[in-house]
């Protein structure tokens, strides 16, 4: 029943979806805005609950084996409660305050201190490092060892050079060019790519409707 149970579930969730998209009647409608809205939003925050649960014991049974880069799992914890009591007791933002004070100083405390001051100075650097590895994919990608080598070369090249006023100043044509290289070649081959990828995604939710695909419900086959 463990297992049957959430099986039917996802069963008669995926049907209602697929006859929810195709069924313009009211009544369907009706239900299918409360499963996007509110049962959606219901599985969210158990979802987030169990999600905090997890990382909160897979960092405390790495703080108990010492195992490697542990001190990191001291990091997370601290940063975890901090970002809960402040985002719970602090508000949201100088206008909706929480029950916490809203300044020390000059400190504001609530949620939106947090994401300007440290999530986005985190997001940039990130990024920044992110840069560094596709230059270097780049450049590994682009040796023209090949016809298809050399065409992706050139594309890149020209398209880079399109984008700069360095390309205006070579051809007056070569930035309308690389907009053409990006419009036409680029949105055919990225639609190709998205056509599989969404089929994937329907061969994979088809499976998983139907119960063939059942590694999400965990514990082997």
């Amino acid at each position: 029943m463990k297992r049957r149970l959430p099986l039917l579930i996802v069963l008669l969730t995926g049907i209602f979806g697929a006859v929810a998209f195709f069924v313009p009647h009211p009544a369907v409608r009706s239900a299918d805005e409360i499963m996007r809205n509110d049962v959606q939003r219901i599985i969210a925050a158990f979802s987030l609950v169990l999600g905090v649960g997890s990382i909160v014991q897979h960092h405390l049974l790495k703080i108990k084996r010492r195992a490697q880069y542990y001190p990191y799992s001291y990091i997370t914890i601290i940063a975890l409660l901090i970002t809960a009591i402040i985002g719970v007791l602090g508000g949201i933002d100088v206008t909706r305050p929480g029950i916490l004070p809203t300044k020390i100083g000059n400190f504001s405390i609530h949620i939106q201190t947090l994401y300007s001051n440290i999530m986005v100075p985190l997001a940039a650097t990130m990024f920044s490092l992110l840069a560094f590895f596709m230059a270097s994919a780049a450049y590994r990608a682009f040796r023209a060892r090949n016809l298809e080598a050399t065409l992706l070369l050139l594309a890149a090249f020209i398209v880079m050079l399109g984008a700069v006023p360095l390309g205006r100043i070579i051809h007056r044509q070569l930035p309308a060019f690389a907009e053409w290289i990006l419009a036409v070649p680029n949105t055919a081959s990225k639609r190709g790519i998205l056509f599989g990828v969404q089929l994937g995604i329907f061969a994979t939710s088809l499976k998983i409707i139907l119960g063939i695909e059942r590694g999400w419900l965990g514990g082997g086959k």
